[in-house]
């Protein structure tokens, strides 16, 4: 009996519009004259003006920046020396340093969130940009851990037994083997932690402070006090922004195939 597609086919359809409707209801309403989006009134610029002469937006910009790109270097220097040493020894300590690892991917933002909150508030460290850097350091570095540990399945140490029979130092393997065999990978795993720190909002929200303020915060606070369709065009350049960094990933992700 031959099987019917057509039921995945719809399925993935379906599923597909659920995801991204939305989205394309929000791209064609940040053009909205409509401040509030109810019915189409018109093509406009306007929101993306707007948008881009907002100081209160380009300062939470900034702020997002500053942690997205300070925890991605920590994460992912962090992370890549985790996964090499899971990779590289194995040993019972091991088993606990996975487990490490592996619980901020499964454990929830909210709890997670919380529980920076009281650490941050039982040692006496005020809020701000620092522990907000500090929170996303804690779940990026597991990202770029797992990520790099992937590519690492597929090294063959015995090119740096090779290279110390060539008289290299433990710093030029390293830096002239190691890194760029492992490069896609950790590369992949930085955009990765980029994107993941761009777009928190639970964990930040409770770990901000004053003048601390990310998009994403300022998102949630604008769209129950501000105007809708400034949001809209806001979101969509957001979006723009973190599809175009998960591609960059993936595709680094795929050099691992070759």
């Amino acid at each position: 009996m031959k099987r019917s597609t057509r039921i995945p086919i719809y399925t993935t359809a379906g599923t597909l519009i659920f995801f991204y409707l939305p989205m394309l209801v929000m791209l064609v309403n940040s053009f909205n004259k409509s401040k509030y989006g109810g019915g189409w009134k018109g093509f406009t610029l306007d929101w993306y003006t707007q948008l881009f002469s907002d100081a209160n937006i380009w300062q939470a910009f900034c702020n997002t920046m500053v942690i997205a790109v300070s925890a991605t270097i920590v994460s992912t220097i962090l992370g890549t020396c985790a996964a090499f040493a899971l990779h590289r020894y194995k040993d019972k300590l091991q088993i606990f340093h996975y487990m490490m690892i592996y619980s901020p991917l499964i454990v929830p933002d909210i709890l997670m969130g919380m529980s920076l909150l009281l650490l941050f508030a039982s040692i006496g460290m005020k809020l701000g940009l620092f522990t907000i850097i500090l929170a996303h350091i804690s779940f990026c570095l597991s990202y770029v851990a797992m990520v790099v540990l992937g590519r690492l399945q597929d090294f063959d140490f015995a090119i740096v037994e090779a290279a110390y029979d060539l008289g290299a130092s433990r710093f030029q393997t390293y830096s002239k083997v190691v890194v760029p065999v492992l490069a896609p990978g950790i590369i992949a795993g930085a955009l990765f932690a980029f994107t993941l720190s761009i777009d928190d909002f639970v964990i930040t929200f409770f770990v901000a402070g004053p003048g601390s303020t990310t998009l994403p915060i300022y998102i949630y606070s604008a769209l129950k006090h501000g105007s809708p369709a400034i949001i809209n065009a806001l979101s969509v350049v957001f979006l723009a922004m973190t599809f175009a960094l998960v591609y960059i990933s993936q595709r680094l992700l795929e050099d691992k195939q070759k």
